[in-house]
């Protein structure tokens, strides 16, 4: 029998280095494995560093769908008819539903599109504040999670303003805008990783810049080297200015940079390169303004823009994009 054995247990958990294993674990346990016999001590000698590999299978098995969403703002039905929020809502939940989305950024979520989609998906929660009031008024860029899968550990909202840390507009920007984000961790895998979701200005050309060069910063700053997930409707294509801010370290030499995750995908991209639909009448090839960037090692196996109609039409003005990864 093993008597009186202190092994530090949470240096043990924390460790995956095998050397540091040994030390930790079996070296104190050889002072008391007389009784034991070989098979035995050969079991355990085998065994155990290969529990070390199982958080690391569990993320490839169990890859997180992410997804970002413009819900378009609700409207009336005086004002917008098959487009206001109450002839759609339905149809955007089934979005995220049928699409097994485990995360999804929101933009344009006002606080009774909110609440509809709380109460039509339960099996989500969500975090984020209005831009308006830093509590329920304007427009949310909020971040939807499934709960059985990924739970917070921190969370907060910064304006893309020469003052992020309260209610304001920046430079030359139309809309008060926000990043929301926070820090989750994967009950399945038990890993830890960030997500920021935003929604840029679509008029002021010095914000959509400073904007770039902002969340690159506060990115840095809140995440550190954990994995990080970005999603919004950014308000620029591909080869804009802003884009190559945010993906290119020729234009951004002092700043940690990101990914597109449709360019490092494993496997070629779905659907189109069209995200901003207007209903269905714009569909201009390359209308792709909504994003989803990574960084700091993770990995990225599906990438793809669901482009579907229901019954006869989009459920929001812009289409999702979607992404499996592997933070």
């Amino acid at each position: 029998m093993v008597k009186n054995i202190k092994i530090n247990r949470e240096t043990a958990k924390k460790s995956l280095n095998l050397a540091q294993y040994y030390l930790v674990i079996f070296l104190p346990m050889v002072r008391y494995m007389k009784t034991f016999s070989f098979s035995c001590f050969f079991t355990i000698f085998m065994f155990i560093p290969c529990l070390a590999l199982l958080p690391q299978k569990a993320a490839k098995d169990n890859p997180l769908r992410v997804m970002t969403y413009n819900i378009r703002y609700a409207g009336t039905v005086a004002s917008d008819s098959a487009f206001a929020w109450e002839n759609r809502k339905e149809q955007v939940a089934s979005m995220v539903r049928f699409n097994r989305a485990d995360i999804t950024g929101m933009q344009e979520v006002l606080k009774l599109q909110l609440d509809d989609l709380k109460k039509m998906l339960p099996e989500f929660d969500a975090i984020g504040l209005g831009r308006d009031d830093g509590k329920e008024a304007g427009e949310y860029s909020a971040i939807f999670y499934r709960k059985n899968r990924l739970s917070v550990l921190k969370s907060a909202t910064f304006w893309l303003s020469e003052t992020p840390g309260k209610v304001s507009k920046g430079w030359d920007a139309a809309c008060n805008r926000v990043v929301t984000w926070a820090k989750f961790k994967d009950k399945i895998t038990g890993k830890v990783f960030f997500h920021f979701n935003t929604h840029f200005d679509h008029i002021g050309e010095a914000a959509r810049n400073n904007s770039a060069f902002l969340l690159l910063n506060k990115v840095k700053e809140i995440a550190g080297n954990f994995p990080v997930i970005v999603t919004g409707d950014f308000n620029f294509t591909a080869d804009s200015k802003y884009y190559k801010i945010l993906t290119e370290s020729k234009a951004n030499p002092e700043l940690e940079v990101l990914k597109d995750a449709q360019n490092i995908s494993l496997y070629p991209h779905y659907g189109g390169h069209v995200s901003f639909n207007d209903f269905g009448r714009n569909t201009d090839p390359n209308n792709k303004i909504d994003y989803i960037f990574v960084k700091n090692q993770v990995k990225v196996i599906d990438h793809g823009i669901i482009a579907e109609k229901l019954n006869g039409r989009y459920p929001s003005d812009h289409m999702p994009v979607v992404a499996d990864i592997i933070p």
